[in-house]
């Protein structure tokens, strides 16, 4: 789908603006080191961002770099993920460290070969590629993909072509500039995660609610 320039500028304009003055700072976004992008990304599947908080630097007490974590044994990874659940992530992670280091220890920059690690979908691919390496790529994931949907389409689309339409929409709005394509990424998952949730969205509180087909059309509840 086509965005006009005048809507795609205000949207992030009034996006980053909004993102300096209420980022929450969380531990991962003070790192551009791809093994610690690659950690928080793995952790933040399915797990709520203050239970990451809370094990994210343990995890990297423990194991501080990817060399040491491909050199660990499967038990002592599992029991540094223990209370994380879902432990498909942590074997994925422990095999993704030992492939990165016996090809030579530089995790890739390009999504297209981060892809081809364990563990690591188009989301994951694009999210290392953009907040490790700050290239411009999207990276979509839940809260990415509701944002773009009530911004822009304003319609239900959850088929396979509805997902490649949201990803050719975000591929169009991220930023040319490495570093201000990073800061939008992260801008409209903190975006989703705090103001357009999934239930129950403030949109009286949202930001970019001028530019938003979804939320023009917000009436606020009327006072008994």
């Amino acid at each position: 789908m086509r965005i006009r320039r005048a809507q795609k500028v205000s949207f992030t304009r009034r996006l980053l603006a909004w993102w300096a003055r209420a980022a929450r700072d969380l531990p991962w976004r003070r790192t551009r080191d791809p093994y610690r992008v690659l950690v928080s990304e793995f952790m933040l599947q399915q797990t709520q961002v203050s239970r990451v908080a809370e094990y994210y630097p343990r995890f990297l007490e423990r194991f501080p770099d990817l060399e040491t974590l491909a050199r660990a044994r499967p038990r002592a990874v599992r029991e540094a993920w223990e209370g994380l659940g879902y432990y498909a992530r942590a074997r994925n992670l422990h095999s993704l460290a030992k492939q990165v280091s016996d090809a030579g220890g530089q995790v890739p920059d390009d999504p297209a070969e981060l892809a081809k690690l364990p563990g690591v979908g188009p989301y994951t691919a694009g999210a290392v590629a953009s907040f490790a390496y700050e290239k411009p790529v999207p990276a979509v994931d839940t809260n990415v993909n509701r944002v773009l949907r009530r911004v822009f389409v304003d319609r239900a689309t959850g088929n396979g072509q509805g997902a490649r339409k949201v990803w050719d929409l975000a591929r169009a709005l991220v930023p040319k500039d490495g570093k201000r394509a990073w800061n939008f990424n992260q801008a409209v998952m903190e975006l989703g995660a705090l103001i357009c949730v999934a239930r129950k969205p403030k949109c009286e509180q949202c930001p970019v609610r001028p530019d938003c087909r979804t939320g023009r059309n917000y009436r606020p509840p009327k006072r008994p």
